[in-house]
């Protein structure tokens, strides 16, 4: 027998739909205001108030201006270099820890994971990274922007989860096999781990691309500049001459749709890559966050 959808449950569904369609309108329209922005007329958008529906005007001299800067292109290489090496590094050693910590034989894995935790809660401080950074000679070099980041301790408790899930028969005959540890890791938990894998790399890649507070602290030379930083760069040179140029209209009106510029520019590639990664996400996250 068939169950009878009821009225309350089709009004349930339809206050239900109208709520995720509200959710949705106001969690996307912020990122359709900034495109069309950025592609507005500065003029127009200066003296526009209210919602923005469509490009008022249509200009690119924003992008125009924001690409004319030679440091742009450099930055992406930085940005690029510090992305895949660091991605490399971060899967590999976090992976590494994970499935130590994972394994019910490892000795001392309770304190271990004590130790670890501690580090989420508690840091030296700013000053002490500085000195560390330092003192190994990685100021002003790009591998203090991966080296001090290849491992996060919330990445390395998901993954040690996930792992955990994975039946031990699997493991067991592996050993029976001749299996080592590294055999077991690359053919077996890592190949049954890929949705967390995916989570990983979404994780440490936004991690790695949003990075500029490290970049501005560890990095002199602006040839080392990565991307966020270079654009950062941009924008405090576009509000400078806002304020400063009072008398330069055409200046002050170019700063409006230029921070909407750089932020199209250094979003877009990471949008890009997120769709080849969604069908993962969602399954990877639960599965590290739940343990079974």
């Amino acid at each position: 027998m068939l169950n009878r959808v009821t009225a309350s449950e089709k009004s349930f569904d339809y206050m239900n739909m109208i709520f995720l369609t509200f959710l949705m309108v106001i969690t996307i329209y912020p990122l359709v205001y900034v495109a069309l922005a950025s592609v507005s007329d500065a003029g127009a958008l200066m003296g526009h108030k209210g919602i923005l529906w469509r490009p008022l005007g249509f200009s690119l001299d924003a992008y125009t201006n924001v690409f004319r800067n030679a440091m742009i292109l450099r930055g992406y290489g930085n940005t690029f270099f510090v992305v895949l090496i660091g991605l490399a590094l971060n899967i590999v050693l976090t992976a590494f820890g994970a499935y130590a910590l994972s394994r019910k034989s490892l000795a001392y894995r309770r304190p271990l994971m004590l130790f670890i935790v501690f580090t989420m809660f508690f840091s030296g401080g700013l000053i002490p990274l500085y000195l560390t950074i330092k003192g190994v000679g990685l100021v002003n070099s790009l591998w203090a922007l991966i080296i001090p980041q290849a491992i996060n301790t919330f990445n390395l408790i998901l993954m040690k989860t996930a792992f955990e899930a994975i039946p031990d028969a699997l493991e067991e005959s592996a050993k029976i096999d001749g299996a080592n540890d590294f055999v077991i890791l690359f053919r077996i938990i890592l190949p049954l781990s890929m949705p967390v894998i995916a989570v990983m790399l979404l994780y440490y890649g936004v991690s790695h691309w949003n990075s500029w507070f490290n970049a501005m602290i560890f990095i002199q030379d602006r040839s080392l500049y990565p991307l966020q930083l270079v654009l950062r760069e941009i924008l405090l040179q576009g509000e400078a001459s806002s304020n400063l140029g009072a008398s330069d209209g055409a200046s002050a009106m170019l700063s409006v749709t230029l921070k909407y510029a750089t932020i199209i520019v250094a979003t877009v590639p990471i949008l890009l890559v997120y769709p080849f990664l969604q069908k993962y996400f969602v399954k990877g996250a639960l599965i590290g966050a739940i343990k079974g």
